[in-house]
């Protein structure tokens, strides 16, 4: 760890946690960086660009002499690349973990993690996750947790974070997310962190969309639709935001299928367009049925 001081990352970790991506990209030339520090740096840029769905250049930026965080990383991009990749991608992740010269490596072990998040698979993630080490690693934890619907153990991970640092970007965004997942009075609690993230830093799609899905909870439809028009302007191809559109305008009872066209083209495995897809062969099959 570098020593006690100003750490010369805080702005390009900030701006990713955020989702200000391309800012990330575009002010990541830090001067004077530890080897070490400089290879955190690469990876959250190279991330940063997994983030814009810019694999391509992730995968031949990075080459096999690359650090084990940006092999990681690598396969992150290769992961989301296509689905033809995830059974090699899987397979390269394992035989890394279980390099004991590299398996303990805590951004192999984020990346792990998520790829197995992705894969639905949580008991495996937390494998990898569950013992921490970085508050990246917590967060993640918290995520896994809300979706295995154990807000007992993601409270218990965010308390963990808490105690390291209350004020830390990722603490407050675990702060939200779990506010999210309890529902009731919490939601409040969750907008005013996304309110307060928008009067501090310049606006996201990220944050956007985190303060219209509470708007969305609280009934507050018509406010939710504002903020997630803005979010549309800054990426038109943002899967949340274009999901997001499509519940706020059932509920507006507007025309929502121009918002779930997108998605269905640019994301044909997010959630929504599955449940969308099933739906829709569930109901051919019963009008076939009374036919």
């Amino acid at each position: 760890m570098a020593a006690a001081g100003p750490d010369p990352l805080f702005s390009l970790r900030n701006n990713f946690y955020l989702g200000a991506y391309q800012a990330a990209i575009n002010n990541s030339e830090v001067p004077n960086l530890s080897p070490e520090d400089a290879v955190e740096r690469d990876a959250l840029v190279f991330r940063s660009y997994i983030a814009l769905a810019s694999y391509p250049l992730v995968i031949s930026e990075i080459d096999d002499s690359a650090a084990t965080p940006l092999q990681a990383v690598k396969l992150l991009a290769i992961y989301l690349s296509g689905p033809d990749k995830k059974e090699m991608v899987v397979s390269s992740l394992r035989e890394l973990l279980g390099d004991p010269a590299v398996g303990n490596n805590p951004v192999l072990r984020l990346i792990a993690g998520i790829i197995f998040m992705h894969e639905q698979d949580y008991n495996e993630a937390l494998k990898y996750t569950n013992a921490g080490g970085t508050m990246e690693l917590h967060a993640l934890n918290v995520q896994i947790f809300i979706k295995m619907h154990r807000s007992d153990y993601a409270e218990k991970q965010l308390r963990i974070m808490q105690q390291v640092d209350e004020d830390h970007t990722l603490t407050q965004l675990a702060n939200a997310w779990l506010s999210l997942a309890v529902g009731g009075s919490k939601i409040q609690e969750a907008y005013l962190i996304y309110q307060d993230f928008s009067e501090k830093y310049p606006m996201t799609s990220l944050v956007l969309n985190g303060k219209a899905v509470c708007c969305m909870h609280m009934g507050n439809f018509d406010e939710a639709e504002t903020l997630l028009l803005e979010a549309l302007n800054k990426d038109a191809k943002d899967p949340e935001t274009l999901a997001n559109l499509v519940v706020c305008n059932l509920h507006l009872g507007k025309p929502s299928s121009r918002y779930l066209s997108q998605l269905k083209l640019s994301h044909p495995n997010h959630m929504l367009v599955k449940r969308s897809l099933s739906a829709e062969e569930n109901f051919d099959r019963a009008v076939q049925t009374i036919a």
